[in-house]
């Protein structure tokens, strides 16, 4: 025999055994509701299921909505998406026109990840160029980094007591386009006489290399648009190229091998002074274009490179 007192709200056999209580036995709803444990509302709300469906009315049912009120129809969204896309509305444009909440809207675009307008462009594949010739092209830029007198933050952590004051080192750099072959010098600063004294220096080291100047490629530094530098290379016969103003990507290769200068050398080990570093250049220099392999050349060094072999 069942427990008259068994628990009619979560087990389906106790609501049948308070149907058949009702319906066989005739026992008021009230009384038999209070020996289950129940409400006499929720009582009747079982017998009313079971009258209309049978045994399969006392089955528990999920208590979400069969339809939400404010859920935007898929219609909609679909032309949300279309008035984005193809007409570049905003989301309080669009829903102006659709007569929508703007949070609606913008919560849509957000999810199809619309929410800003550059998403509706295509992604523009990579550019990328690489000289055949060595000397086709030479990339010349500027890094500077601050001169110290001790280890400092970047390798210990603690910026206290910096070297305040020691002014800067300018780090030119000359990279061949073709073969990733680098010459760098260790300068004072990047005044026209010290960017173009760097270019006489550089081009006598790649010629020395058996690599001919054709094209020097620079940002639009002051240094690289005076009339002394543009005058060397006049004098020399060499064609001078700029990038356009705030795209530095375009000398992209001179910007990787900074990058790498910095990650590699630089930063990576604990020099004690910037003299100390500056000292350390040449060596790390050398290993660089007799030893570091690189990807875009096929996992040859520089110096492989220039030699043509693997």
């Amino acid at each position: 025999m069942n427990n008259p007192h068994q628990n009619a709200r979560t087990t389906r056999l106790g609501r049948a055994e308070m149907i058949r209580r009702i319906l066989e036995d005739d026992q008021p709803v009230r009384e038999v509701a209070r020996g289950f444990g129940i409400s006499e509302r929720t009582a009747r709300k079982w017998l009313a299921r079971y009258r209309a469906e049978g045994a399969s009315g006392l089955d528990n049912r999920s208590s979400c909505p069969k339809a939400i009120a404010n859920r935007t129809a898929e219609y909609w969204i679909g032309v949300i998406e279309m008035l984005r896309r193809e007409y570049r509305l905003t989301a309080e444009e669009i829903a102006g026109k659709l007569n929508l909440a703007r949070s609606t809207v913008a919560a849509w675009l957000t999810r199809r990840g619309l929410g800003r307008l550059a998403a509706l462009e295509p992604k523009e594949p990579p550019r990328r160029y690489q000289r055949e010739r060595p000397g086709e092209l030479i990339h010349l830029d500027i890094k500077k980094l601050a001169r110290f007198e001790r280890v400092g933050h970047r390798i210990t952590g603690d910026r206290r007591n910096p070297s305040a004051g020691a002014g800067y080192d300018c780090f030119h750099v000359a990279i061949d386009d073709a073969t990733r072959l680098a010459y760098v010098e260790v300068l004072p600063d990047e005044t026209r006489r010290s960017t173009t004294a760097f270019l006489v220096r550089a081009l006598r080291w790649f010629r020395e290399r058996g690599i001919r100047v054709e094209r020097v490629m620079t940002d639009n530094g002051s240094g690289y648009v005076a009339r002394l530098f543009r005058k060397a290379l006049r004098m020399l016969g060499i064609r001078h190229i700029r990038t356009r103003p705030y795209t530095p990507k375009t000398n992209g290769k001179a910007e990787r091998f900074i990058q790498t200068l910095l990650r590699e050398w630089a930063y990576a080990i604990s020099f004690s002074s910037s003299q100390a570093r500056a000292a350390d250049l040449s060596r790390w220099l050398t290993w660089y274009n007799q030893q570091r392999p690189h990807g875009s050349l096929h996992r040859r060094t520089p110096a492989q490179a220039l030699a043509g072999t693997t």
